[in-house]
């Protein structure tokens, strides 16, 4: 099932102990997993990353990246082509 979201952010801390924020653009349950895809907002960003939802040892919820490169490149295009596909063009490249 798929979901769309409008603007949630999210404070995102990488190994280094360094805080972004990133907008959720979309979410996915795939193969069992939650997935979501955020752009960083302070950045103008072609490209967006994508995380998937785990507990942690605590219960509390937590994203971490994907290291499997096959579980990776099945999520991205499962969002390319559900999530990210939602506008139609004519046959002159114009949006319907």
């Amino acid at each position: 099932m798929e979901e769309i979201y409008d603007g949630d952010i999210y404070t995102l801390t990488d190994e280094t102990g360094k805080e972004s924020e990133f907008e959720l653009i979309g979410s996915c349950e795939f193969e069992g997993k939650t997935y979501l895809a955020l752009v960083p907002v302070e950045e103008k960003a072609d490209e967006y990353v994508i995380l998937r939802l785990e507990l942690d040892e605590t219960g509390e919820e937590t994203l971490v990246t994907i290291d499997d490169d096959e579980e990776f490149d099945r999520v991205a295009d499962y969002f390319e082509d559900e999530l990210f596909n939602t506008v139609d063009y004519d046959e002159d490249g114009n949006a319907e």
